[in-house]
Formats: structure tokens, sequence, C-alpha cells
């Protein structure tokens, strides 16, 4: 339960950053694009980036934990137009240890060229677009939100023979003499959001060596391998081939030789799997597996899948004719032959080792190109110890308990966990698509439902299509053995935990699976209810009905913190409505600049607004605003849609115009930011708040906004 427990927490990481001061930074990177002639209708499409110190771009191989975004390019469809293999990127790789985003990751500064081969086979314009992001290295750490720039290149010289001059632009030209690029990315003004506190580690220095989270991939990894022989496709297997090399050995020194061979092929096997899937499908692409929707909503299918064939309704197993072929090499004369014994138990355990496996490359994936390598080496570990143990003490195998029905219901509960695991992956694209087909108290009620039907199982009152008959006690009566007794007593106090977060309660101990309280539609907290409308009421003029957010709250509010929600705090999300509530309620208006996934805001927002002494404040006193900058999903209305200097790009989304205002009114766009306005949008402060969890500070800082707010409006 720890690997799978740990396999999904590495889905949230957690950042440290320092307080940032209010200010704007231009995009520190320059585009120029060339189509090189090659020979004929090959060509080579190359991009060139020139990178302002000191920022940089992740690698297209970044390691880490899934949470870097690397730079991609996307072209459109065009019948002239045919693009060759995969992109290539050239420049100076850094690499760097940070435990906070899973390790390992990789990034390039100064100058990165990629390129891309492709056949164009007549003059035409080539359309589509780049998207990236930059972060700076040193203390304070900050990346600039992800931006999408359209693209144009012009190509004139198709056919003929190739051209033999170095067609380069220049940083800041938009015009060569093969292509003519279009763009809107000159210099343009971009939103921070504040991420690890990264301590740089220059190019010439070595990360460090077993860093903290690969060790905890190759543990996760051992733990799995180990949990794995508990499965009847590797179990029953044990004392099997353990016997057969120690009877067909003339020594047991042979035996034990043989069977430790074995062992080694089996960590072969699986760590060459390792290196083959870092090799065809690189870090990267592992790393996707934890942010995309895609992904994830594949790998909740796979999950449940996998769950239902462990309780029983079908077998998933590999063609018999990869078993045939493998167990027919399977001699004993020589190394080889021990090899394709060892395969053949790779194949045969698929069934069983798959639905492991599977979420075991998710975790992998965070450890860059070693990760694959190294989780498929600690699991195979795992696998192979018990075939060396029981060779070196063959006594043991008379105390092996023999294999049966409590295999079958080691593979039932494995199914038990498949489906509770395989939510939060459903959990994860429905967050991020916004279908708000997993709720909450959704989410919360499956998984009661699922423990206390495996609790039940566990005592025997029900029985799966594979399961023996119950074991008898010298009475003739059916018992449940202690140790399972125990397991069932974990389900059920497990269920009982869980339900009381149908009504809101923060369930902190599994809060990393559970969707956020933002998503659930009914709290049980009255108090913090009631208190909210009183102080709102309290304001308004009798027989006047105060003003209550409306706009984008369908949108916005699953993503409301937990204090918002148990402490009845309310909040809106449009500028000009909180313009129009503070006029009526006359309070002040705490603009909360904040984003989606912006970890210093969740900080901020769990460790200095739930504090009683803030909650209060904010409350009574203030009128809170939260605009989102990085939600782009939703589109403005074509008449309110403008074009912004301060960010040098059409405003089309919410996202857009939230941070156009962050930038032209307060000259900043790092997230969380707090700026203070009264109802006609005077500022009350020449300073915002940025992030810095300190909650007397914070506290003062409202005293003095609300000070200045009475002296100049009573």
């Amino acid at each position: 339960m720890k690997v799978f427990k740990y396999t999904l927490l590495f889905f949230l990481c957690s950042f440290i950053s320092g307080s940032l001061s209010a200010q704007m930074f231009s995009d520190p990177t320059h585009w120029s694009f060339e189509a090189k002639k090659i020979s004929g209708d090959k060509y080579n499409i190359i991009i060139h980036l020139a990178i302002d110190t000191p920022w940089h771009v992740y690698s297209q191989h970044p390691g880490g934990d899934g949470s870097l975004l690397i730079p991609a390019f996307k072209f459109s469809k065009n019948s002239h137009l045919k693009l060759v293999g995969k992109l290539k990127e050239e420049g100076k790789i850094v690499d760097e240890n940070i435990e906070e985003v899973g390790g390992l990751v990789h990034y390039l500064g100064n100058k990165v060229t990629y390129t891309q081969e492709a056949i164009i086979d007549n003059n035409t314009k080539l359309k589509g677009t780049y998207f990236y992001q930059t972060c700076r290295s040193k203390n304070p750490a900050l990346c600039l939100n992800p931006k999408t720039v359209p693209f144009t290149l012009e190509v004139k010289d198709a056919g003929g023979k190739a051209d033999t001059t170095a067609q380069v632009t220049k940083e800041d030209s938009n015009i060569n003499t093969a292509v003519a690029l279009t763009g809107t990315d000159t210099n343009n003004k971009a939103n921070i959001t504040p991420t690890a506190d990264k301590k740089a580690i220059g190019a010439d220095e070595k990360p460090k060596a077993g860093s903290k989270s690969l060790w905890w991939l190759f543990l996760a990894s051992l733990a799995g391998g180990i949990l794995a022989v508990l499965t009847p496709c590797v179990y029953s297997m044990i004392p099997i081939t353990v016997s057969f090399f120690t009877k067909r050995s003339k020594t047991r020194a042979e035996g034990i030789r043989h069977a430790i061979q074995y062992s080694l092929s089996i960590v072969i096997i699986f760590t060459v799997l390792g290196i083959l899937i870092s090799a065809f499908f690189g870090a990267n692409a592992l790393n996707t597996l934890s942010t995309n929707w895609i992904a994830n909503l594949f790998f909740f299918l796979v999950f449940v899948v996998f769950g239902i064939s462990f309780l029983g309704a079908f077998e998933i197993t590999l063609p018999s004719s990869w078993t045939n072929k493998t167990d027919s090499k399977a001699g004993m004369s020589s190394f080889g032959g021990i090899f394709f014994m060892a395969l053949t138990l790779v194949i045969v355990s698929f069934s069983c080792t798959g639905p492991i496996v599977g979420p075991l490359l998710v975790l992998a994936g965070k450890g860059g190109i070693a990760g694959p390598a190294l989780g498929m080496f600690g699991f195979s570990v795992g696998l192979a110890l018990p075939f060396a143990l029981f060779a070196v003490f063959p006594g043991m195998l008379n105390k092996m308990a023999s294999s049966g029905g409590w295999l079958n219901q080691v593979k039932v509960v494995l199914g038990f966990i498949e489906l509770m695991l395989a939510l939060k992956f459903l959990s994860n694209a429905d967050l991020a698509q916004g279908w708000r087909l997993l709720d909450r108290e959704i989410f919360i009620a499956i998984w009661v439902v699922l423990a206390i039907l495996l609790g039940f199982y566990l005592m025997g009152k029900f029985k799966m299509s594979h399961d023996d008959a119950a074991p008898k006690n010298i009475y003739g009566q059916e018992y449940v053995s202690i140790f399972k007794l125990f397991l069932a007593i974990i389900c059920f106090s497990f269920a009982v935990y869980l339900v009381p977060g149908m009504w809101g309660a923060p369930l902190n101990a599994v809060s990393a699976f559970v969707p956020p309280l933002g998503t659930q539609d009914f709290i049980l907290n009255t108090k913090g209810n009631e208190s909210s409308s009183s102080s709102n009421a309290s304001k308004v003029a009798p027989g006047d009905m105060p003003i209550e957010p409306l706009r984008y709250v369908n949108e916005l509010k699953i993503y409301e913190p937990p204090v918002v929600k148990n402490m009845g705090l309310v909040t809106y999300y449009d500028y000009k409505e909180a313009l129009a509530a503070s006029k009526k309620l006359k309070k002040p208006i705490m603009l909360d600049f904040t984003g989606i996934n912006c970890v210093n805001c969740r900080k901020m927002e769990s460790q200095v607004w739930s504090k009683p002494e803030v909650t209060k404040r904010l409350k009574e006193d203030f009128i809170v605003a939260s605009l989102y900058c990085d939600m782009n999903r939703i589109e403005l209305p074509k008449e309110e849609q403008y074009f912004s200097k301060d960010l040098n790009s059409q405003v089309t989304t919410l996202g857009n115009r939230n941070s156009d205002l962050q930038a032209s009114k307060f000259g900043s766009n790092a997230q969380p930011y707090y700026f203070y306005i009264d109802d006609d949008g005077v500022k009350l402060a020449d300073e915002g708040y940025s992030y810095d969890p300190d909650v007397d500070k914070f506290v003062k800082h409202l005293d003095k906004v609300l000070a200045k707010y009475k002296e100049t409006h009573h």
C-alpha cells in the first residue's frame, strides 16, 4: 500500500520560494527561424533561441517530477510539408539536483538551437505555434507563465540545389534571406509564477549522488517487487524453480550458483526493459503521465481493467507462443538456458506483475532518464530476492506456506486497491478538464464503499469466483484468521475515517489523493456560513440584499481553498463585481492575484489565511477578489477582448485580463500578490504583499490598509 501511496503522492510537488518584490519581468527569450535547404526537397527547419542571463528553458528530457514544461513546436497541416524524425536540440545542458521537483533536472541557457528535419516539395508558407516557459536560475527562482506564440515561415527556394550559405538569423531579426518570420514574441511581458527556491549548480558541478528522491524511487520499486512475489503467478513458482535447481545440480554450491544466475537474469531482464523505455520514449514521455489528462484517463482505464481482472472476471495473459518459444530454449547446459527460464517467468507472470509494473513506470518517470532503469532494477531485485534466498537456505522451503486459495485472496485485495487508485487518475483528468464528473464527495463515497466491501471480503462474508472454501476450526465451523481480522479492522476504520469527508472534513491523511474541497457541493459548517452572511448583512442598509458573487463562480469555485469553504469566507472572481460589492458594503478590496497551479498561493491560503486572526479580518473588514491569472479555459466575449500593451498580446481569456490588470495597474506579474484598493480603484497601499507566510506581518499589513481606508472614507 505504501508503494502505491508514494506513487500518487509524487503527483503533488512542494515548492519553496522567498518573497518577491512587485516588478515586471520582460520576456528574456529571442527567437528566430530559418528553413535551410539540404538537397532537393530536404530541409532543416532551424529554430534559434537566445536567452538572457540568468534565465533558462528546460531540456527536451527535463527529468524531475513531471511538472517541468519544455519548448514544443506545432506545425499547422500543410500538404507540402512532411516532418521527418524527432526534434533535436543543441546547447549547453546544466544538470541540477532539486529535491522539491523530483531530483535531477536538465536545462539550457544562453543559446539553444532546435532542428527539425522536413521534406518541403513546393514553395509555401509554414504556419504553426511554439510553446515555451522560461525559468530563472539562482535565488529567487521564478518561472514565467508558459506562452504559446504563432509563427509563419515563408519558403521561397523549394526545389533545385542545396543552399551552401549559412542562413542564421540574428537574435532580434524577424527576416532572413531564406524565410520570412512573423510572430508576436518581441520582448513580451509575461506572467510569473514562483517556483522552487532552486540553488543553482554550475555547469561544471556534478549533481549530488544518491539524492533522496532517487533513493526513494529505488526503495519504492524494491517494495513493489516484494509485493509482486506474493501474487499467485510468482509465489507458486518459487518452490518449483528452486527445487529444480537444487535437484538437477551435482553439488549444493552448483545449485546455489544456478539459482543466483537465475535471479540475476530476472534483474537483467527488467533493468534492460527500463533502459529501453528510456531510450525509446524518453523521460519526458513518462513525465507526461502525471500531468496530461489523456494519459491520466488512459491509466484510469488500465487500472480498472487490471483491477477487474484481479477480482477474477478474466485473466490477462501474453500470447502463449511467447512462452513456448522461451521455454523451449530453457535448457540447463549454460547460462543462456537459465536466462531463458527467467524470461519465461517474466512472461508467464505478466498478468500479476503488470498491474504493479504499470504504476511503477509512472513513478519511475520522475527520475529523469535514469528513472525507468533504476525503478525496474529495484523492482527486479525485490522479485528475484526470494529465489536466491531459498536457494541458499533450501530448508526454508519446508516452512514456506503452500500456494492455494490464499494467493487468490491476495489478488482480490490488490484488485480492490487497484480500483481505489484508479480514481486518482480519473480525478486528475477531471480537474484538468473541468468536467465535474468526480467531485470530492463522489470520490470519497466510492472509496468508502470499496473499503467496506474489502473489509467484508476479508471477513469471509462473500467470495469471488476463484476462492477456495473457507478454513474450518476443530468444531467444523468457518473462521477468520487473526491476520485477516486485523486487515478487516483497518479497512472498516479507514471507511469510518472517510465518512466525515462527505460533509467537508479535511481528511488530512489522504488529502493528497482526494479532489480539492472546492469541488464539494455541501459542507456541514453552518457556523462559518452564518457568520459570513451576518458579516456581510451587517454592513448593508435595511431592506437591501448583499451582493453575492455571480460571475465565474460555477467555473472557479472548485478551486476555492479550504479556508473559503470551511470558514464561510466570500470571494469574488471578477474585478468589476468586487468594485460594486465594495461600493455597497463600504469595505476595502483585497485583490488576490493567484493561479490554479500556483503552489505558493495554496501555501499562503493554508498557512496564513486560515489563521483565526487573519480569517476574521478578511471576512469582516475586506472584500476578497481572487483573480486567477492562469485561467485561460474561460474565453472572454468578443466585445470584451482587446490588445494589451503591457502584455504585448491580445487579451482573449479571463486569465489574460487578470494578468493585464495586475501588470498595467500595479506593475507586477508575480503570484501570489495582494493589492488593496477602494471602491473607485484607488490604491490604499503603495506596495502590495507578496509570498511571505509570516502571520503577524500579514495581520499588521491588513490593519495598516484598513486604517488608511477608514482615514480616507470616513
